[in-house]
């Protein structure tokens, strides 16, 4: 039976609703994890840290796709809880078509800069040769890319929620059997993991762009429409918290690729590639879930349900908990099965890399609700306050411990920066919870 924005949510619902897009992360998240693996088991280590070093540079030109996906998505779910459909679909329409232009724009800049950056990065020799050839190649489907992540939020306030996951299923299959077939059978070496993702996330930007171009019976639909510039500006500060978020991570994690190349070398990016792998499936779980809930959220607050905004918060922190202990135990009992299926093949990387494992995973019992904080302001359109938990939590927080950890306890600083990161962030989501608790009515 179809779920509805406008209904109430039993935790059954809720997680009913909410379970084809937790899937569909950790769908995504597990094909990028099988690209690390193809590229560590078939094209070399050195190719494995080449990825890892540019990857986290050329996610910065997809995160536009956040911004317009959640931000406009909150707008939008708001619109239609205020009963104007028409409004909402040129909203809708609007931000879909900008959205193709400035990923033009972005493609013409990023092809201009991979060099430089992977220079930037400490990449030299082969590993600079491959930071360039894997960049160039994925770059070239970067408007797909950013599509694709702007439709995971807008096929949920249209209601499929479940055809997302599908086009997720089919995008992730397509990757797997493209890694296998370029990098194991033609030999295609990193050129090839980049084609075979690039081919998945072509599959993921334009089934749904397809979609919405024809006659449906969602809510929402691509219709003609005009600039309005008051909406755009809405929509890109609802959404700068999910921007600034993937900005941030992205800008991190080349923080710190630069301090594991000086204190370890590639050895350490591989270490770290291998963690951030792991962490995707957690991730995953909880921007789905925050992903899943915030057109509900978006719906009700538009609508003037204070009640139901209660219900949904409080529901969605004790689901998080569970869902948090649960990731946790498993991280730490399972270290060296998941960094075997990647460097079974040198028993000294193995070991850091459980160590950095067994370190890094204690943060998974608190990311969980820094995230949901985030985009729970996101959903009610305080995208000032959005942003500001996620820019603390990704950027300032991380970077401070990156940097004084180290001095501290050495490697194991470097594992232990996210853990104290995701700490100071719960206490500013505290803070901000309880400061605007009368003006939302959610407690």
């Amino acid at each position: 039976m179809k779920i509805e924005l406008s209904e109430h949510f039993t935790y059954k619902k809720l997680i009913k609703f909410t379970i084809p897009t937790i899937v569909m992360m950790i769908f995504t998240s597990i094909y990028g994890v099988v690209d690390g693996i193809f590229v560590s088991n078939f094209v070399g280590s050195d190719s494995f840290a080449a990825v890892n070093l540019i990857m986290p540079a050329l996610m910065i030109f997809g995160t536009i796709g956040f911004m317009i996906g959640t931000g406009g998505s909150a707008l939008v779910s708001k619109t239609i809880g205020e009963g104007d459909i028409q409004k909402a679909n040129r909203y809708f329409s609007m931000l879909i078509y900008i959205l193709i232009i400035v990923g033009l724009i972005l493609t013409i800049i990023a092809v201009a800069i991979v060099k430089p950056i992977s220079n930037m990065l400490g990449a030299e020799g082969l590993i600079l040769e491959e930071c360039i050839t894997y960049g160039t190649a994925l770059i070239m489907f970067l408007i797909p890319f950013v599509l694709q992540n702007c439709f995971q939020s807008f096929l949920i306030v249209a209601e499929k929620p479940t055809f997302g996951l599908v086009i997720s299923i089919i995008t992730g299959v397509s990757n797997m059997i493209l890694d296998w077939l370029f990098m194991y059978v033609f030999k295609l070496g990193i050129f090839g993991a980049a084609i075979a993702t690039g081919i998945s996330q072509t599959i993921g930007g334009l089934v749904p762009l397809i979609y919405f171009v024809r006659p449906n019976k969602s809510k929402l639909k691509l219709v003609k429409t005009k600039i309005e510039w008051k909406a755009i500006l809405q929509a890109c500060v609802n959404g700068s918290s999910e921007m600034l978020t993937n900005l941030s991570l992205s800008l991190v994690n080349m923080l710190y690729n630069m301090q594991l190349m000086k204190y370890i070398g590639p050895d350490g990016v591989v270490a770290y590639g291998i963690i951030m792998y792991v962490g995707f499936i957690s991730i995953g779980t909880y921007l789905g879930y925050s992903i899943g809930t915030a057109p509900i959220i978006g719906y009700h607050y538009g609508a003037g349900n204070t009640d139901e905004l209660k219900n949904l918060l409080k529901k969605s922190i004790k689901l998080i908990a569970i869902t948090s202990l649960i990731m946790t135990v498993i991280a730490e009992i399972t270290p060296k099965i998941l960094a075997s299926i990647f460097v079974s093949y040198n028993i000294e990387l193995l070991n850091m890399t459980v160590n950095a494992i067994r370190i890094f995973s204690i943060s998974y019992l608190i990311s969980g609700f820094n995230i949901f904080s985030s985009s729970f302001f996101t959903a009610l359109n305080n995208g000032i306050v959005s942003a500001a938990i996620s820019v603390l939590r990704t950027l300032l927080f991380q970077v401070a411990m990156i940097i004084i950890l180290p001095a501290i306890w050495g490697v194991n600083g470097i594992w232990l920066a996210v853990v104290f990161a995701e700490i100071l962030a719960l206490i500013v989501s505290i803070i901000f919870l309880a400061i605007n608790r009368e003006k939302y009515q959610y407690i």
